[in-house]
């Protein structure tokens, strides 16, 4: 097999340690030397030093974890080519596990080329990434410790999440703060309600009607905090966006014009994705690495299965949720492409079909700096009059009906 590489090394990161093959080809004969270093600074100093000395041109390892990150950082500095690898994708021999084989097995399909790279952020965007996933996760926290709070006031008999929307709304907080003060008659506490509260005083007063305990109290208290130092930890959150969002702020300018895309879906997408597309071959790579293309599964001419690989979790729920948003906006061309396809395939295999579609126009839009347009939004003219026409005579011609098209005139605008 052809060699490309003749110098290049496979790494086994690991936690504490990462092992390191050097593959050098020398005429006909293959030499290969491996070394041990930690993973602490110095000792992925000495390994870029150690790498150097071998004028080793290209390096690969594994993604593991975050352990392969500080390694990727110090020895991109050092001027090496590297490559991450899907750890699926580069599996050794079974029954032929170690450390040393396992770096000796990188180094040699480096080699040959044939190591497809993983995507890599560049710093500005892994800082992105960080932050907006950790928002993320902050407020599916906060979601948690409102469950757990409405827990507790339906242990207490309190049904106050049944006549309100939000129970840590202006008026929740009133009513709660005034329990955990020692406040029990249900007839005060509804009078600190909203007036714009659609509940009368009087449902309001029967739903408050509980038998709230020291306990009760205590507990209510303690989730209001943690929700109240949440809500500290994303505004802290987006002011760090805020202040470092420089290099996206025209990605952002054309991500919103996309119906259900606001401006923190359009954060957290450029997060994941990053401005620079010319790393995608074509749109169907970009949906394809996304994990919203079905899965190309088949044995002796059957389809055995398509459903969607995992492809990248954070990005794939974000753009389903920005689907459903989108297909919901009055006028938006998304709602009328999901009606069709539910009824043919479902609502989630539907919704996934908008979501994808979303995705190819911000690949086009990135890609060419231009912004969203609907009636551009659909390439391959599925929406089209011609299109549509034509599904419908099918399924009239399935029913039993000839038809005849005849185009009517449309009176001028």
């Amino acid at each position: 097999m052809h060699v490309l590489h003749e110098r290049c090394a496979g790494l086994d990161v690991h936690k504490r340690t990462v092992v390191a093959a050097v593959r050098i080809v020398e005429g006909s004969r293959v030499v290969t030397e491996v070394r041990t270093f930690d993973t602490t600074t110095a000792g992925l100093l000495e390994l870029a030093g150690w790498l150097t000395d071998n004028c080793v041109t290209h390096a690969a390892m594994e993604a593991t974890g975050v352990y392969w990150k500080p390694v990727w950082h110090i020895l991109s500095g050092a001027g090496f080519e590297l490559i991450l690898a899907n750890a699926g994708h580069v599996k050794n021999v079974p029954g032929r596990k170690t450390d040393v084989a396992d770096a000796a097995w990188l180094a040699e399909l480096l080699a040959h080329g044939l190591i497809r790279a993983s995507f890599v952020p560049p710093r500005e965007v892994g800082d992105l990434r960080a932050l907006m996933r950790t928002r993320k996760q902050l407020v599916r926290e906060k979601v948690s410790h409102t469950q757990r709070l409405q827990k507790t006031l339906e242990e207490a008999n309190v049904k106050l999440d049944s006549v309100i929307s939000n129970v840590i709304g202006k008026s929740g907080r009133a009513m709660l703060e005034a329990m955990i003060a020692g406040e029990s008659d249900p007839v005060r506490l509804a009078r600190l309600a909203h007036p714009g509260i659609k509940a009368s005083a009087a449902t309001l007063a029967k739903a408050l009607d509980g038998r709230v305990t020291a306990a009760h109290r205590f507990l209510l208290r303690l989730h209001l905090d943690l929700i109240d130092g949440i809500d500290a930890a994303l505004a802290a959150i987006d002011k760090q966006v805020d202040d470092n969002l420089e290099p996206f702020r025209t990605a952002i300018d054309q991500l919103v014009t996309v119906p259900g895309i606001g401006r923190l879906a359009a954060e957290g997408i450029l997060a994941e994705t990053g401005i620079d597309m010319g790393r995608f071959p074509t749109a169907g790579h970009f949906v394809s690495w996304a994990g919203l293309a079905p899965c190309n599964d088949i044995s002796a001419g059957k389809r055995r299965s398509t459903r969607m690989r995992p492809g990248a979790p954070w990005l794939k729920t974000l753009l389903v949720q920005c689907a459903w948003a989108g297909i919901r906006k009055k006028g938006a061309p998304l709602g009328a492409k999901f009606a069709p396809l539910k009824a043919r395939r479902g609502a989630k295999r539907a919704i996934c079909a908008i979501a994808a579609d979303m995705l190819r126009s911000i690949y086009h839009m990135l890609k060419d700096g231009t912004f969203y347009e609907p009636h551009r939004a659909d390439p391959a003219g599925q929406s089209t009059k011609e299109a549509q026409a034509k599904g419908l005579v099918k399924r009239l011609a399935k029913l039993g009906y000839a038809t005849d098209l005849k185009l009517i005139p449309q009176p001028a605008a």
